[in-house]
C-alpha cells in the first residue's frame, strides 16, 4: 500500500503543474509550479542558475514579448523576488486568446542578488533590470549597463526594500 499512495502522490503532484510547468519539467529543466494568480495566470518559481535557460524554453514555446520585469521585497528576513510576465504577441487578427506565463526568481536577501540578465533574448529588459537593480539590489549578470537608473550613483541601499533605513545626508529642501 505504501508504493501505491507514492505513486498516486507524485501523479498528483504532476496534476498539480500547469502545462508550461510541465513542458519545462520535459524539457530537463527543473522548476516549482506555485498558484496561478487571481487571474488565472500561470506562476512558475525558477532557481537563479536555470533562469536563462527557462526563459529561452518559454521563448522557443512562443513566449515572445517580455511585457514585464520586476522586483518586490516579501519583508524583513524574506526573500527578494525578481519576476517577470511574458505574453505570446502575434498578427492581432490571429489571436484568440493571449498567452501569459509568470517567472519568479526567489532570492535569499543574505545570499548572493545575482541573476542573468536577460538582455540577449528581451531588449526590453534593459531599464526594467536597472530598476530593479536600483531598488532592490539584484544584480544582472551580463547586463551591458549595470548602472543605478533613477537614484544618484552615490545613493546608499535600496530604497523600495522594507528593511531600507532612510539616510539622513539627504535633506528635504523647503519648496518656497
Amino acid at each position: 500500500m505504501g508504493n501505491e499512495s507514492l505513486a498516486k502522490s507524485s501523479d498528483t503532484s504532476l496534476e498539480k503543474k500547469g502545462p508550461i510547468s510541465q513542458n519545462l519539467s520535459n524539457d530537463g529543466i527543473p522548476n516549482e509550479s506555485l498558484a496561478s494568480d487571481h487571474i488565472g495566470i500561470e506562476n512558475i518559481s525558477i532557481e537563479p542558475s536555470r533562469l536563462y535557460e527557462a526563459v529561452s524554453a518559454l521563448k522557443n514555446y512562443g513566449f515572445n514579448y517580455l511585457q514585464c520585469q520586476g522586483g518586490y521585497d516579501e519583508g524583513p528576513g524574506k526573500n527578494l523576488v525578481s519576476f517577470y510576465h511574458f505574453i505570446t504577441v502575434d498578427d492581432f487578427q490571429k489571436i484568440e486568446k493571449i498567452k501569459e506565463v509568470r517567472l519568479k526568481v526567489f532570492l535569499r536577501r543574505d545570499s548572493d542578488l545575482s541573476i542573468p540578465s536577460l538582455y540577449k533574448i528581451f531588449k526590453g529588459s534593459d531599464w526594467q533590470e536597472r530598476e530593479t537593480y536600483d531598488m532592490y539590489g539584484i544584480n544582472f549578470i551580463d547586463h551591458p549597463n549595470p548602472k543605478r537608473l533613477l537614484m544618484p550613483e552615490d545613493w546608499r541601499g535600496w530604497p523600495l526594500r522594507k528593511d531600507y533605513i532612510q539616510p539622513d545626508f539627504y535633506e528635504l529642501q523647503d519648496a518656497y
